[in-house]
């Protein structure tokens, strides 16, 4: 019997478990997230609940990225900022977004 229930219980968490949350890179095959000249990620279009906090929280830890080097550097978070968004979008694949000048385009 408890092993029923322990399993039943198993069995129950898988099936009302969330979809996993979406990840960098499929949001990005898909075109719905894309590089920006600022060295922050944004939303192509406009984003679903799950898009918005993947952009938040990646955006988040990049910051925190950057003002570490700018600290260590000696130089300015804007500087960092603009030297990462540079190299995202250089190492950007074709057919992924990349957003210059204020408009979307596919690499």
């Amino acid at each position: 019997m408890r092993k029923t229930v322990i399993l039943l219980f198993l069995v129950l968490a898988l099936v009302c478990q969330p979809a996993f949350a979406i990840d960098l890179r499929t949001a990005k095959v898909k075109g719905l997230v894309g590089e920006t000249t600022t060295g922050y990620l944004a939303p192509v279009k406009p984003p679903s609940p799950e898009v918005a906090k993947l952009i938040k929280t990646i955006n988040a830890k990049r910051r925190q990225h950057y003002q570490e080097i700018a600290r260590r550097n000696g130089t300015t978070l804007r500087a960092v900022e603009v030297l990462a968004g540079k190299k995202a979008i250089e190492k950007t694949p074709p057919g992924q977004f990349i957003r210059i000048n204020g408009s979307w385009r596919k690499k």
